[in-house]
C-alpha cells in the first residue's frame, strides 16, 4: 500500500497543468490533449466568446465533404463563455442528428453508438457550456475514459498552466500529426484530418482510444 500511494503522489506531482477551451462534439486532436494521461486538464469557462470556433461547432464527413454543424447562439449581450445561452428558435438538435445520421449510418460502427449519440441530442440545456460538458460525458462512456477535469476560477490572460485556448483552429490545418484511417466517403473524397472524435468513433470503434493516444503535435 505504502508503495502504491508513493506512485500515486509521484504522479500528480509530475502531471502538468494544461488549460482547455470546451468544445462541441470536439476534433480528435482535442481529446489527444486530454486524454494524456500526464495532463491535468483545466476547462476555461471565463474567457470572451469567440465566434466561429469549436465552441459551438463541429465538422464531420457528409457526402460532399467537410460539412461545419454550428450551435445557434441567443445574443442576449453576455461575453463570458460560462454564460452564453443556445437559441432553440430554430430545431438545430434535429438537424444535427439527421445531418450524423445521414453521413455516418454506412459506416462500420454508427449502429453500434447511435443510441448513445443520440442522447446528445436529446440534451436541451440553457447554456453552451453545460450542454457541451454533458456531451462530453457521453463521448467518455463510448470510449470508456474517466478523464478527471475542472473548471477554472477566474480568467487569467497568461496563465502558469498550458495554455491550448486558441491552439485550435476551425480555419486552418491541424498542427497535430495523425494517420489516415478508413473514412465513409474517403474513397471518393480522400481523407479529411481532424474531424469530429464522432467521425473517429463510427469508423474506428474500439480502436478509436489508441489512434487518440498515438496523436502528437507536430511541433
Amino acid at each position: 500500500m505504502k508503495y502504491l500511494r508513493e506512485c500515486f503522489i509521484f504522479n500528480i506531482m509530475n502531471m502538468t497543468n494544461v488549460l482547455l477551451p470546451v468544445f462541441y462534439m470536439p476534433p480528435i486532436s482535442w481529446f489527444s490533449v486530454f486524454l494524456n494521461p500526464e495532463n491535468e486538464i483545466i476547462f476555461e469557462q471565463f474567457e470572451n466568446f469567440p465566434k466561429q470556433t469549436y465552441r459551438n461547432r463541429t465538422n464531420i464527413y457528409g457526402a460532399n465533404g467537410k460539412l461545419s454543424l454550428i450551435i445557434p447562439i441567443d445574443h442576449n449581450g453576455k461575453r463570458e463563455f460560462k454564460d452564453i445561452e443556445i437559441s432553440y428558435r430554430e430545431d438545430w438538435r434535429n438537424l444535427h442528428w439527421k445531418s450524423i445520421k445521414t453521413a455516418y449510418q454506412s459506416s462500420p460502427y454508427f449502429e453500434y453508438y447511435e443510441d448513445k449519440f443520440r442522447k446528445i441530442y436529446d440534451l436541451k440545456e440553457k447554456f453552451l457550456l453545460d450542454f457541451n460538458l454533458k456531451g462530453l460525458e457521453v463521448i467518455q462512456q463510448i470510449l470508456k475514459t474517466e478523464k478527471a477535469q475542472s473548471l477554472n476560477e477566474e480568467y487569467i490572460k497568461n496563465p502558469e498552466s498550458i495554455n491550448f485556448r486558441e491552439k485550435f483552429s476551425a480555419k486552418h490545418p491541424s498542427e497535430f500529426k495523425m494517420e489516415e484511417y478508413y473514412q465513409t466517403f474517403s474513397d471518393k473524397l480522400g481523407f479529411l484530418e481532424d474531424l469530429s472524435v464522432l467521425d473517429l468513433i463510427c469508423n474506428k470503434g474500439p480502436e478509436s482510444l489508441t489512434y487518440i493516444k498515438n496523436i502528437k503535435q507536430s511541433y
